[in-house]
């Protein structure tokens, strides 16, 4: 079975958060509780997709990943948002909750 391309992943009415990361990259390693944590309080609301910029060269240079952690919040295949860095789980629930809003 063929992996599902990134459109379809991130095409849901539900926000998805792509977290552009590496494994040697040590702000994203911080992240990575800091995503669990979001996934924790908004459950059903939001999916989380990691994307490993090294594994996924021509995805990130599509939309133009300079530096990891990039952040980007998908909705009906549309990028709403995007911030390079780490971000605490509070700064990235609001993030999604607006992306809601404007949805609404």
């Amino acid at each position: 079975m063929a992996a599902p391309k990134f459109s379809d992943l991130v095409s849901s009415d539900t926000p998805t958060l792509v977290d552009f990361s590496a494994e040697w990259c040590g702000p994203c390693r911080m992240l990575g509780p800091i995503l669990e944590q979001v996934k924790a309080s908004m459950g059903d609301r939001v999916r989380i997709l990691k994307i490993d910029v090294d594994r996924n060269a021509k995805l990130a240079a599509h939309f133009r990943v300079q530096s990891v952690p990039t952040l980007m919040i998908f909705r009906k295949g549309e990028l709403l948002w995007r911030q390079s860095g780490v971000m605490n789980a509070k700064q990235l629930e609001h993030a999604i909750e607006s992306v809601q809003k404007q949805a609404a």
